[in-house]
């Protein structure tokens, strides 16, 4: 909106001349989404509490959780509405590949919304059946994979890290494969959001880390340099990035332990989803498992862990599942299991951006 209507204006004023950056309008959309989240923030706690929108604690979780029933949660509404609005204000209006990203958090987002929602107001609900959860979550992902596959700037090779040419063509198949990426994002970063400010901090970095990697994708000389596949458009989707680490920060400022509130799987979903759909259209989905290896290790535990209690008659590999659980059993505090895998998730993060370089 500000590139709509400030920009044209340059020739009356040159410093609206910025606006044509895009580091600029991502350093503007990180820091207002931030600033935007810090100052409704206090706020919105007290409106859940005042409608008692509390968190709900499972009896066979760990038990120091207990103390964290009721804390306030559907926290994600305030991310993902701070995110919506910094990206429309600081983004290119007509840039088909953005929309399809905010199309992507919003239905999500909606999924998880009023799945916690089911979960609090209806006792002894466990929220959308796992099967209603899935066939909303594909629906929307199926939908957006069809508009990302007729988007002539975003072919249907799969592109493999560490290879300059390697190209895997899908044909039709990449729209299947894009739902694949989109729901198995947003289902891994569910899973792992189980401890305070375990799931934003890993959310920053791979925003972070996407961000950079929309930039390169959407400048053509950069990215014939670093032989990436080149996506005309995609330099605006590092916008939308900057406001995802804006949000998630200014987030974090209530979520880092004690956590004062919970995104839930308003958050959780809607977030997972967006990275997913930040990937294909950047050509990097394959790397998403790289830098999102926090996430993907959460989800692999709890398969494993299902899978080998079902095949076995009710033996565990872990104490419990996910594997954040498994380490919080073997005695490790929660703020030391958090920074941890913050550490392991920025290792993580440039592991990935050293793939530019060795292709």
């Amino acid at each position: 909106m500000f590139y709509q209507f400030l920009y044209p204006l340059h020739h009356l004023f040159s410093g609206f001349n910025v606006f044509r950056y895009i580091t600029f309008r991502c350093v503007g959309a990180t820091v207002s989404a931030f600033l935007i989240v810090i100052f409704l923030g206090p706020w919105f706690i007290r409106s859940m509490r005042d409608y008692k929108i509390g968190q709900i604690i499972r009896e066979d979780g760990p038990a120091s959780h207990l103390a964290k029933q009721g804390i306030p949660t559907m926290g994600g509404l305030l991310i993902i509405f701070s995110m919506v609005i910094t990206t429309l204000l600081w983004v290119k209006l007509d840039n088909p590949h953005v929309w399809i990203i905010l199309f992507i958090t919003v239905w999500f987002a909606a999924i998880g919304g009023y799945d916690d929602y089911r979960k609090i107001r209806r006792k002894n609900s466990r929220g959308l059946s796992p099967w209603g959860k899935i066939i909303l979550q594909v629906s929307g992902a199926l939908l957006a994979g069809y508009f990302i596959y007729r988007d002539p700037a975003v072919n249907e090779a799969l592109t493999v890290p560490f290879f300059k040419n390697v190209q895997i063509n899908m044909g039709w198949g990449y729209i299947f494969f894009m739902v694949l990426v989109i729901v198995g994002s947003s289902n891994a970063v569910n899973l792992t959001d189980g401890l305070d400010g375990l799931v934003t901090g890993p959310t920053v970095v791979t925003s972070a880390v996407y961000l950079i990697f929309s930039y390169l994708a959407g400048h053509v000389v950069l990215a014939h340099y670093l032989h990436i596949t080149y996506v005309a458009g995609a330099g605006e989707v590092a916008v939308f990035c900057g406001a995802m680490v804006g949000a998630c920060l200014g987030f974090l400022w209530f979520n880092a332990y004690p956590a004062q509130i919970f995104m839930g799987d308003t958050g959780s979903l809607a977030l997972g989803a967006a990275m997913g759909g930040i990937a294909v259209i950047t050509k990097q989905e394959i790397l998403l498992a790289l830098v999102g290896g926090i996430f993907v290790m959460e989800a692999l535990s709890v398969m494993m862990q299902v899978g080998y209690f079902k095949v076995s008659g009710g033996k565990r590999i872990f104490l419990m599942a996910p594997f954040h659980h498994h380490i919080e059993k073997m005695g490790w505090e929660e703020p030391k299991v958090v920074v941890r895998f913050w550490i392991v998730s920025i290792i993580l993060g440039l592991s990935a951006l050293a793939t530019l370089k060795l292709r």
